[in-house]
């Protein structure tokens, strides 16, 4: 990926993903697999949403922006996704449109 990567430099499917995170704006995104580093979009993971009352409840305005540089946040949850390569992220928490944290269920070594 470049240094400063885009969302134009995107393979679809974390497209779809960062997508999905800016639609949500606050929630989870549970039982995420990622294959080969991929998001697996198909079937799709389950989506829990946070409402705040008097709150930021709509997607983000980003979201209909073709290209844009990326988040750090972003940037550091699909260098997590390569890191991974092949594995299942229980939660992935998104505040404001952005992956806030990951969780993870490892095996004991």
């Amino acid at each position: 990926m470049a240094s400063c990567p885009s969302k134009g430099s995107l393979s679809p499917a974390r497209r779809r993903l960062l997508e999905t995170c800016q639609q949500v704006n606050f929630g989870r995104v549970e039982s995420l697999v990622v294959d080969g580093g991929e998001p697996a979009l198909d079937p799709p993971p389950r989506i829990v949403r946070e409402i705040k009352f008097g709150g930021e409840n709509g997607p983000r305005k980003e979201i209909d922006v073709d290209d844009f540089l990326l988040k750090s946040q972003v940037v550091e949850l699909f260098a997590f996704f390569d890191e991974l390569k092949d594995g299942t992220i229980d939660v992935l928490e998104i505040k404001h449109g952005l992956p806030f944290r990951v969780i993870v269920t490892e095996r004991a070594a």
